[in-house]
């Protein structure tokens, strides 16, 4: 059989060490492995790479994809067919798709409109992805979150400043709980769990006189500042992609300049953006990734198509595409509030 690999959407820790696995476990059963370059676009486009011993040595500590990714959307673009009939050109048996909701979401639908043979590995550093208890990549992002929290606790407790951080997570705020708790931030606000501005501030005015001169705020990059009134106040910015998305972010910049004027207190913000996703991956994230390509490799011999590779509890599984993208992840009180006893 000749298998393809692709990645889609954005780019993440821990893709290449998914390439690796797949690849070799495949190669050793005798399969013959092609990149499909660029995501879905590869497949649109007939762009295609072969992958060999050579190419998926020392992949592992590697950040990015050596295959490339767009946010490519085929059933946006009236590009089907054209992926149908160049998977068939290039003479294909399988494919491997890596990614998150919308990558995986094509796979899904192409699986149940067309039966095509299809497995999905999740990956994205939000952690969103339904029926999986992480997603690879994740780990990485909190790890470079928790470490920015720390480092702007000295440069805060220096100057008596609130120092405001943003990070990634789209409409979800696993990034931002997660490294808050770890961090020990004094306040976080995330999508699932809107708190006024007005509260945000009497809980920072509250630590402050009790002798508390600093604070760490943290906030995830697509809550919307809400306020006593009712009022909600969003950040999305430019135009849609492909999936429909808009690039957010500016949240922290509105939040900090809120806390300044209703407080008094000097207040910071850092954007840590790009640099959540970029790099090498945590041992944690290497080593999720191998056991989700291995069992993605496995998946397909088995010709178990319209599956994902999942974690549950610390057992690698396989669970349907169509439940795996249903909803969005979003998180618990039950976190919310592990993270909310320590703020203030």
């Amino acid at each position: 059989m000749k298998l393809g690999i692709l990645t889609g959407g954005g780019d993440c820790p821990g893709l290449n060490a998914v390439i690796r696995a797949v690849a070799r476990r495949s190669m050793l059963r005798g399969y013959e492995v092609v990149g499909v370059r660029e995501g879905w676009r590869g497949l649109v486009e007939g762009l295609f790479e072969p992958l060999g011993p050579r190419e998926i040595s020392g992949l592992l500590p590697r950040g990015g994809t050596i295959l490339g990714t767009t946010r490519t959307n085929p059933y946006k673009t009236d590009a089907v067919d054209r992926v149908l009939e160049n998977f068939q050109k290039e003479g294909l048996g399988a494919l491997v798709a890596v990614g998150g909701e919308d990558t995986l979401g094509v796979a899904a639908r192409l699986y149940k409109e067309h039966e095509f043979p299809v497995v999905g590995v999740p990956k994205t550093i939000d952690n969103d992805l339904s029926a999986t208890d992480y997603t690879f990549g994740f780990d990485t992002a909190v790890f470079i979150a928790t470490e920015a929290i720390d480092r702007l606790h000295t440069t805060a407790e220096s100057h008596n400043r609130v120092m405001v951080l943003e990070v990634m997570g789209r409409h979800v705020g696993w990034i931002a709980v997660m490294s808050g708790i770890a961090g020990g931030a004094d306040m976080i606000l995330i999508p699932e769990q809107p708190v006024t501005v007005e509260h945000a501030c009497a809980e920072l005015q509250r630590r402050h006189d009790r002798g508390k001169d600093f604070s760490i705020v943290v906030v995830s990059e697509g809550y919307e500042l809400t306020y006593a009134s009712g009022e909600r106040r969003g950040v999305a910015q430019n135009e849609p992609d492909q999936f429909g998305h808009v690039r957010l972010g500016g949240v922290g910049e509105e939040l900090a300049r809120e806390i300044e004027e209703r407080t008094g207190y000097e207040t910071r913000v850092t954007v840590l953006g790009h640099v959540q996703r970029g790099g090498t991956p945590t041992p944690r994230d290497r080593v999720l990734a191998t056991r989700y390509g291995l069992r993605a490799a496995d998946l397909v011999h088995e010709e178990k198509f319209g599956r994902m590779a999942a974690l549950h509890g610390d057992a690698i599984v396989d669970v349907s595409l169509e439940e795996a993208t249903a909803e969005l992840k979003t998180v618990p009180k039950e976190w919310y509030d592990v993270a909310s006893a320590f703020f203030g």
